[in-house]
């Protein structure tokens, strides 16, 4: 049979080989020539896996080493009989050292010594928003959880920090389509601080850009083209990269592997880090600091806004808080 694998997918080559013909594809050539004859497409965020691209291919199974699943028409697979797996919560717990990194980096520069009596608000408590609940209450916060995201309650909306960890949904009984717009921005009048490692999507970039607040941000709308009017505001602005963990896409590759050994009979290698998917079971925020600071990627993407793919593409993985 053949695999098409999207070539930016990290500890992959060699693990399929005995078991297929495997291709591997930067995302910006797999098109449904491509992907035609193939029986599997292995992909991340940048394939958008639709009709357009399946439409009377032999595809049977889409995985997607990402926790998200928004640029797979899901309901296009379903009817086509296309099994869709993707790898929730693999980058979680780097998604949680780039949070309470970013807001350690955000105390410093504000000159706030101490996490008592700030109120944090995690918007979506699922593998992201549960780490970050769980270290921000060990840190010292007064935690405020909001989940489902049915609309931002009265306790989040008088938090100091606002962190978003939803999925990007739009035609669901809890849409996060600009969950956090103006009017939300409005209503949090303590709020000092908002952050967006979610989706871009989930915020309203250009409401963000002329709010009164501090803003740190990760997922941004249109990427890789991205506002430069936000990006100027943003005391923290990165490219995507915030579940960037060397463990986090070792997770993400063995959960695809996997899934695909699963639905084929295969028994490819699956190499799991033995680092918790529940992320450190204790943290300071000087453990946190020293494994990652978002100053350098921050540093590297206002210098220069245009190359946002390639920052992202060669980030340098690093390792996760332990």
């Amino acid at each position: 049979m053949n695999i098409i694998v999207e070539s930016n997918i990290p500890y992959i080559k060699g693990l399929l080989e005995p078991w297929a013909s495997v291709s591997y594809v930067p995302a910006s050539e797999i098109t449904h020539a491509v992907v035609r004859d193939a029986q599997a497409l292995l992909v991340r965020t940048r394939t958008v896996c639709d009709r357009v691209l399946l439409e009377g291919s032999d595809v049977r199974f889409v995985g997607t080493a990402t926790i998200g699943t928004d640029h797979i028409d899901l309901d296009y697979c379903r009817r086509r009989g296309i099994a869709v797996h993707n790898a929730p919560g693999c980058n979680a717990p780097a998604v949680a050292q780039w949070v309470h990194s970013t807001i350690a980096q955000w105390m410093h520069m504000r000159g706030i010594t101490s996490a008592q009596g700030l109120k944090l608000g995690v918007v979506g408590v699922g593998h992201v928003g549960s780490i970050v609940a769980r270290w921000g209450s060990m840190l010292g916060f007064d935690v405020v959880l909001n989940d489902p995201p049915l609309g931002l309650n009265h306790a989040v909306d008088d938090c100091d920090i606002i962190t978003f960890h939803t999925p990007l949904t739009r035609d669901t009984q809890w849409p996060t389509w600009h969950l956090c717009d103006e009017p939300m921005l409005q209503r949090a009048t303590r709020c000092r601080l908002i952050i967006n490692a979610s989706r871009g999507g989930v915020c309203d970039d250009a409401a963000l850009a002329q709010w009164h607040g501090d803003v740190a941000i990760d997922c941004w709308e249109g990427e890789p083209h991205i506002s430069h009017r936000l990006l100027n505001k943003a005391f923290v602005a990165t490219p995507h990269i915030a579940g960037y963990s060397m463990q986090g896409k070792q997770r993400g590759t063995a959960m695809v592997i996997d899934a695909l050994n699963r639905h084929f009979g295969f028994d490819a290698a699956v190499n799991m880090p033995q680092e918790p998917l529940l992320g450190a079971e204790q943290v300071s925020f000087q453990s946190i600091t020293a494994s990652y600071t978002p100053v350098t990627d921050t540093t590297a993407l206002k210098q220069d806004p245009d190359s946002f793919e390639a920052l992202r593409n060669n980030y340098h993985l690093r390792n996760e808080v332990i």
